[in-house]
Formats: structure tokens, sequence, C-alpha cells
């Protein structure tokens, strides 16, 4: 019974589970027969029988959905919202000399901004959750001549690449 491990709970699916099950609740407390409750709602009948038990001694508070799992966030999405803002406005706005975010700096950043310490392997699943992605700095040369470089590939670099001999004829 309940999810296979490693699958999460989608507030969706479960909203309509929910909503299946008070469905079902309300024809049996109409009266109608178990079997035919199934057939309306669509499960099959020994669901409908642990419902319409769950029911009898739980009541209407028994058949609803479970509050979410696991403990509660530390940072409210009001949280994520203003740490996102302070982000996109670069390291170099919050006092760093380059434009790189590190885990150490953004668990800085947090701490900072909410009061609460995050271990730098958790703030990376903080920022996939706010869809950022790990990504490095391309790492060119600020003096780099993009025309020069093209020149070379253009002129020069067919002159020194190897071509392939003709076979020897026999």
């Amino acid at each position: 019974m309940g999810n296979p491990r490693g699958v999460k709970r989608d507030a969706e699916v479960l909203e309509v589970l929910e909503q299946r099950r008070l469905q079902a609740a309300r024809l049996l407390r109409q009266g109608v027969r178990q079997s035919e409750v199934a057939r309306r709602v669509g499960v099959h009948r020994q669901s409908v029988s642990r419902w319409a038990k769950q029911l009898a001694t739980g009541g209407l508070a028994s058949l609803k959905k479970a509050g979410r799992s696991g403990r509660k966030p530390r940072l409210s999405s009001a949280d994520l919202r203003r740490i996102e803002r302070k982000l996109k406005q670069g390291p170099e706005a919050q006092g760093y000399v380059t434009g790189l975010w590190t885990a150490q700096r953004v668990g800085k950043l947090i701490e900072r901004e909410c009061g609460v310490h995050y271990h730098p392997s958790h703030v990376w699943r903080i920022l996939r959750q706010m869809g950022w992605t790990a990504q490095r700095p391309s790492g060119r040369a600020l003096e780099r001549d993009e025309k020069a470089i093209q020149r070379w590939k253009d002129e020069r670099w067919p002159l020194l690449k190897k071509t392939r001999r003709a076979k020897a004829k026999p």
C-alpha cells in the first residue's frame, strides 16, 4: 500500500483521489450499494468497502487526504523569491569580486537574508528547486580578438591542416 519508494506525491493527483473518496462517501450515505458506488466512481469494490469502514469509524475526516509529508521547509515562498531577486542581481552586487555564484556564497546569502543556515549540498537542492542550474563561466580572456581568431581560422588553418594523401598507384 502507498507509494513505491522514491515516488513523490503529486498534489493534483492527491486532490483527485480525495474527491473520488468523498464522492463515494456521499453515495454511501445516500444508501447506494458498495458495488454500485464502485461502478460510478470507477474503482474496485474492495476500495469502496475499505472507505465504507473508514467512514463508519472516522467520518468524512478519515477520507480526506493526508497533509504534506516530511519536515516543513524553513524557507517560505516569499523567502525564496527574495533570494532569487538577490541572485539575479549577481554576486558583484552582494560584495563579491567575481561574477560566480558558489554554493557557499548562496548559503551565506540565505543565512544573511533569512537567518537560516544550510549545508552547501542542500543549497544546490534549493537552487534546483528554484530552476537554477550549475554553470561555469566560459573562461575567455578579456583581450580576446574575435576578428583575428576568425581570420586565422579562415586563412592560416587551411594551410596547416593535414589533407588526405592520394593512394599510390600500384
